[in-house]
């Protein structure tokens, strides 16, 4: 089978929510617009994450995983699920669901000129304390990075494998997709998608980690920007 696009589905201990997962990305696979597969990325769960993913695989040819021996993060699962793509486009989405699968339809169709696409979460339903700590943590972000992006933190995203497969792995890595992409002279855009409560399962990350944690990858970035190279290669015999 060729398929066009992968979607990265990073999971750690989210045994509630998958059988949905299955339900929602299945229906999604009967609608989208590139022939697309699913990568399960299990991040180390200790639930029973792992033999549900194992079955849900074994019912479903578009379904495949890859699973960490111990937890290492979310952007480890991010940057494992590029380094295992072969397809042109590449994507991802939180197994919480809080996004909808259908919604990457509406970035596929932008992604021919650009080279990343990212959803901007309208209406979040998110509780006020986490609305307003992505807030600043994005206005720190942007401060550092002027990739001009509103909401980084969106589980939503496509991008070209060519432009993911050259961004260095680094915790924290998810906040920055938009400004690695930058880095190689790619066109970035964001693109309004639903958002919904979580429904089952628990957030991974307090006040503490969307606050602390994304001023100090910032700083992470600003290092690592200034070392990045960036080539081309013009001929090759």
């Amino acid at each position: 089978m060729i398929y066009d696009f992968t979607i990265i589905v990073p999971v750690y201990n989210e045994e509630d929510n998958l059988d949905r997962v299955e339900k929602e990305l299945s229906a999604y696979l009967k609608i989208a617009i590139k022939k697309t597969k699913i990568l399960f990325v299990n991040d180390g769960s200790q639930d029973q994450s792992q033999p549900i993913i194992e079955r849900i695989c074994a019912n479903n040819k578009d379904f495949s995983f890859i699973s960490f021996k111990e937890n290492k993060g979310l952007s480890a699962a991010i940057s494992a699920g590029f380094k295992n793509t072969s397809t042109k486009l590449v994507g991802y989405i939180d197994s919480d669901l809080q996004t909808d699968p259908k919604d990457f339809n509406l970035l596929l169709k932008e992604i021919p000129t650009y080279d990343l696409v990212t959803g901007v979460r309208a209406n979040r339903k998110d509780s006020f304390v986490k609305n307003m700590s992505s807030t600043i943590a994005n206005g720190i972000r942007r401060s550092f990075t002027h990739d001009g992006m509103d909401d980084t933190g969106c589980p939503l995203k496509v991008i070209k494998t060519s432009y993911a497969s050259n961004i260095p792995m680094f915790k924290g890595l998810h906040r920055f997709l938009p400004a690695m992409i930058l880095l190689q002279n790619g066109k970035i855009k964001q693109v309004s998608v639903s958002h919904f409560p979580r429904i089952a399962g628990e957030a991974k990350y307090g006040l503490w980690n969307r606050l602390l944690g994304p001023l100090i990858d910032c700083f992470a970035y600003l290092w690592m920007k200034k070392k990045y190279i960036n080539y081309k290669i013009e001929k090759q015999g």
